[in-house]
């Protein structure tokens, strides 16, 4: 059913955005020497086949692509390069008061290491000044057991952590953002909120794409035209899940399966459920399971999942041109 104009004379939507979540990673054998030389106090670099020592150690030469093994241990003072003042520090940054950040050649490297600076102003910095690592209280292997750089020589032993070598690290990772959703993006999630499930066509005659696409991918043509479409459709392709992951809502196995639904030309991603998923198969029809309205926002979420209706499969000709 085609809407008209009415549902496009509204403004996109917009909202901030959270992306979070922990990065954890093997760390190999040439950054798990870094990082279990910060740990016990000690800045490693690695010999590339030029000569030089780079610091920190990349993976692999940038010559030869061969692995770097051949580890070098530089000071701990080092010479400003270049540097910039920091006046608005950031949440999770190393300070909550201005400091400078500065690419810094250690004394043995011949590359520089990026790193804060505390120092009280801008004048307290500049290039040529002599700086010494500063090492945190507590050091785990990561590039945050240097809590910063401060000038002056460095004429400290730091007494070494015991351990076995760091193999693995995490980083979070806390992105926040802004994002504006295109408006035929808009018409889909406003839709949802009112429980409707609005999809864009190019024109008469022409694809209907749910969710909508600001054009048509196989000619260009934008899509101007919002039409309702129902919450019913078919199976064409699904995956049954059976492997556990970490933040994993639902027991597996579990079926997620893309959905083409009446009157629309793409399939969409959504979960399956309400039956075994051995008795998931392509052409089956299915419905959407709405959560309690009262739960509705501009989301897909509203869609709780998709269940079969009891209706006779589709015949595989009538979806064979959408898998």
């Amino acid at each position: 059913m085609s809407l008209g104009k009415s549902a496009v004379a509204e403004p996109p939507l917009s909202a901030p955005l959270n992306l979070k979540f922990d990065y954890t990673r093997s760390t190999g054998p040439t950054v798990g020497a870094f990082v279990t030389g910060l740990r016990d106090g000690r800045i490693l670099g690695a010999r590339g086949s030029d000569g030089r020592v780079l610091v920190p150690p990349p993976e692999f030469d940038a010559v030869t692509h061969e692995p770097l093994t051949d580890f070098v241990e530089v000071g701990q003072t080092g010479t400003v390069v270049s540097w910039t003042w920091n006046a608005e520090p950031l949440p999770g940054q190393p300070f909550d008061r201005p400091f400078a950040w500065a690419l810094i050649r250690l004394d043995g490297a011949d590359t520089t290491l990026l790193h804060a600076v505390d120092v009280a102003s801008p004048d307290e910095i500049g290039t040529g000044l002599r700086v010494r690592v500063r090492w945190a209280a507590e050091r785990t292997g990561k590039i945050h057991d240097i809590e910063a750089f401060e000038p002056g020589e460095a004429t400290l032993t730091v007494q070494a952590a015991d351990g076995e070598p760091v193999t693995m690290i995490t980083t979070p990772v806390d992105l926040h953002y802004r994002h504006s959703a295109s408006p035929e993006e808009s018409w889909y999630l406003r839709g949802l909120k009112e429980g409707k499930i609005i999809g864009g066509r190019t024109g008469p005659g022409g694809k209907v794409y749910v969710p909508p696409r600001g054009a048509s991918p196989t000619d260009g043509v934008p899509t101007k035209e919002p039409v309702e479409v129902p919450d019913k459709g078919i199976v064409t392709t699904f995956c049954i899940v059976n492997v556990p992951f970490m933040g994993q809502q639902i027991k597996p196995p579990y079926v997620a399966a893309y959905v083409l639904l009446d009157g629309a030309d793409i399939p969409f991603l959504h979960l399956i459920l309400e039956c075994d998923a051995s008795e998931v198969r392509m052409g089956m029809r299915v419905e959407a399971k709405w959560r309690p309205r009262e739960e509705w926002d501009h989301t897909l979420r509203n869609i709780e999942y998709f269940r079969p209706t009891g209706e006779p499969d589709a015949d595989y000709d009538t979806f064979k041109h959408h898998l």
